[in-house]
């Protein structure tokens, strides 16, 4: 699998509190829960160590043959017990793709979808104890642990794309506007700006996010939900965002091409 990703933050970036790991066959996002923030407690310093010891699980996690094993709850298991000694708590979504199935652990409401000949054939569930309120991976006594993931196997096919992102992305944008700027981001655009396509998707997905997050009036999946709550939030999600692409291009390996940016954005 071809990846690219794209981290955008309303905070300046020495407070990022997402990050993500764009690794062989596995890709993961992970979200500090900004709640913590209430309590002195920055939670990035959590989601940052739980992505390290993601990308370091992976590595180590090997099978008979070597190769390594791609399990994506086998990984979050192996990542959160050596994230210790750190306060705050994560969400988290990891996928791994072998074989021509995606298989995915996730916890809180980050999460991915699939996209074939440009519609979305399939969306991963989310987990929240009410609304606005994610599962959470942490230390402390509240927090879930990774059996609490919901796991999910997915049959992908070749030029299938994934598109993984924390609830910066999911919160603010339709399916049907993904699918819009999937069909409007052409390979040989993003070939001329010397990027790849998963890149160049990974960025517009990005930055539509971040703009509907400013619409003081628009819709936005944020919006329906609190309706649904008996609330009334107006217009976009203000929220840390990031999206990772990545393209299917075998059935029985992946290759990733990263591309990483940042950019901090006023509150």
């Amino acid at each position: 699998m071809c990846a690219g990703d794209i981290i955008t933050d309303h905070q300046a970036a020495t407070t990022c509190r997402r990050l993500k790991i764009v690794f062989n066959q596995t890709l993961g996002v992970a979200d500090g829960v900004s709640g913590w923030a209430k309590q002195g407690i920055d939670s990035g310093h959590y989601a940052r160590k739980l992505m390290k010891n993601s990308a370091d699980a992976v590595v180590a996690l090997k099978g008979t043959d070597g190769n390594p094993i791609g399990d994506p709850e086998r990984i979050l298991q192996e990542a959160f017990s050596n994230t210790t000694g750190v306060q705050g708590a994560s969400t988290a979504c990891i996928v791994s793709h072998n074989d021509g199935v995606l298989r995915a652990a996730n916890v809180g409401d980050s999460g991915f979808m699939v996209f074939r000949d440009g519609k979305m054939m399939y969306k991963s569930q989310t987990q929240q104890r009410r609304f606005n309120c994610p599962y959470q991976l942490g230390n402390h006594s509240s927090c879930d642990r990774p059996d609490s993931a919901i796991q999910m196997e997915v049959t992908v096919m070749v030029d299938d794309l994934v598109v993984l992102g924390t609830d910066g992305l999911l919160d603010n944008m339709h399916v049907e506007e993904i699918e819009k700027i999937i069909a409007m981001t052409m390979v040989a655009k993003a070939e001329r700006e010397g990027k790849t396509v998963e890149e160049k998707l990974a960025r517009e997905i990005a930055e539509a996010a971040y703009y509907k997050s400013l619409d003081k009036y628009g819709d936005c999946p944020f919006v329906r939900a609190s309706l649904l709550e008996g609330k009334h939030h107006k217009g976009g999600k203000v929220d840390d965002i990031t999206v990772v692409v990545g393209r299917i291009i075998q059935n029985y390996d992946l290759q990733i091409k990263i591309n990483s940016d940042q950019k901090s954005t006023p509150e």
